[in-house]
């Protein structure tokens, strides 16, 4: 074996699974998903779910204030930023946000099929 044949890197643990997507069952996480995929989810449940009333509240007063949002929408703000903090730093949201990402990975290698591409799939004729 050559030198660089001995050197291994994470792809043969990537390249498993029956799609070579990696392992459906491998429930480790690596950087990028711990510090943006899962944050990421996880901020954008808050808003659409956890927080939407501020969402829609501050919304509205930034339509309506136009140039000024910046001095009349800062109680909606001050509302929003504290109920997506309340959310981000809940344990048991990110373990939920977790849980939830790492089903839709494993079931992307357990398929080939992301999530992106199941919702765009036509209904049966």
């Amino acid at each position: 074996m050559s030198d660089t044949q001995k050197h291994s890197t994470n792809t043969e643990k990537r390249s498993l699974g029956p799609y070579g997507l990696g392992d459906p069952e491998d429930k480790t996480l690596r950087k990028v998903e711990i510090e943006v995929c899962i944050p990421k989810r996880m901020r954008e449940i808050a808003h659409r779910e956890k927080c939407a009333d501020q969402v829609k509240l501050f919304s509205e007063c930034c339509k309506s204030n136009s140039v000024l949002m910046v001095v009349n929408c800062q109680h909606e703000n001050s509302a929003l930023k504290e109920c997506l903090t309340r959310w981000y730093h809940d344990e048991a949201f990110k373990r939920k946000c977790t849980n939830d990402y790492l089903e839709e990975r494993s079931e992307y290698r357990r398929t080939g099929i992301s999530k992106k591409k199941t919702a765009k799939l036509p209904v049966s004729m």
